[in-house]
């Protein structure tokens, strides 16, 4: 079975990889990959995977890969991801997010049209989510409210035009909120955890800055969210949609609380308004029955075990780091 992740190198793209490729997986498979810039998320299977590296945007290189490839299985992976940078640059975030599915459902639906591709959108598809929509469930109005959740509900109702137009099997899942080891620092878990683990270091004076602490999300762990997306492809309909969280909410201030707790030094939380989004809905809640009676998905992480392992992870980034630096200054001396 022929498998291409687009975004291979990404945190999601590279957790879902070794989930394929791990020893639990009960299906023998080849995994394709395609690659941007980046790939040190993958070094540890670099070696049992097949990567193709070129850029999305290129729609001759898209149709070539497709056509050597011919997968079965499609992840697409690659996207923008940044919602509040998608305020300053809202066209890299058209462009990205549009502009390289059009050329990855092109290719499939010439090369690899009976291939089943699961396509990502998000819960900011929902955007201006009123007190009365929750939960939010797929037949939720879609009230984008950024840039970036602009460009999720092009690629959703892309997603469904080449299966009412070319017969392409797409599936869509409506993801919310990620959490996990692995994960960029301009999202909140990931940007509370690399600020305490570089106080911890002593590489920064010990004031952790914050943006908006109230607002309630549904955070999954992304070793959850690809389990449910592998579920997705195996069990979902072609041309449906399905919403994938956990179905419980929990405010940021939370989150943080959690990552104080785990850590073993005093420190002073402050805003910064430059963390705080334009636009910022009070609480999301997902309602993912739809998704949990089609597949039996059951997230198993919990917050505080997701929120022990991202922390662990920056701790051993800045202590690589600061490593570096000490050796940097011996060198000097």
């Amino acid at each position: 079975m022929r498998v291409l992740i687009t975004g291979i190198s990404g945190f999601v793209g590279s957790t879902l990889a070794g989930y394929l490729l791990s020893d639990g997986f009960n299906q023998p498979l080849e995994v394709h990959g395609i690659v941007h810039r980046a790939d040190s998320r993958i070094q540890e299977i670099r070696s049992r995977l097949h990567l193709h590296k070129g850029d999305l945007r290129n729609s001759s290189w898209v149709e070539q890969v497709v056509e050597a490839v011919k997968p079965q299985y499609v992840f697409h992976l690659a996207a923008w991801s940044d919602v509040r940078a998608s305020w300053d640059q809202p066209w890299a975030a058209y462009e990205l997010n549009i502009g390289c599915q059009l050329n990855l459902l092109e290719a499939m639906r010439r090369h690899a049209p009976d291939a089943r591709v699961l396509v990502v959108a998000s819960s900011e598809v929902y955007g201006l989510i009123e007190p009365d929509d929750i939960p939010v469930d797929e037949d939720t109005p879609l009230r984008p409210n950024s840039p970036y959740g602009i460009s999720k509900v092009a690629q959703d109702l892309m997603a469904q035009q080449y299966w009412f137009n070319y017969g392409l099997p797409t599936v869509r899942v409506r993801s919310f909120n990620h959490i996990g080891p692995g994960q960029s620092d301009s999202f909140v878990a990931s940007a509370f955890a690399r600020q305490i683990a570089e106080i911890e270091g002593g590489l920064q004076e010990p004031v952790l800055r914050v943006g908006n602490l109230e607002a309630e999300r549904d955070y999954t762990d992304v070793r959850d969210m690809v389990r449910a997306y592998w579920l997705a492809l195996q069990y979902g309909e072609p041309g449906g949609v399905y919403n994938v969280g956990t179905g419980s909410s929990f405010p940021v201030q939370e989150l943080l609380d959690v990552l104080l707790d785990l850590s073993n030094v005093q420190i002073r939380v402050e805003q910064d308004p430059e963390r705080l989004r334009p636009s910022d809905v009070a609480r999301i809640v997902c309602n993912p029955d739809r998704f949990f009676r089609k597949t039996n998905w059951v997230p198993a992480f919990s917050l505080r075990e997701s929120l022990t392992d991202v922390l662990q992870y920056w701790r051993g980034v800045t202590g690589a780091l600061s490593s570096e630096r000490s050796k940097s200054g011996q060198r000097r001396q």
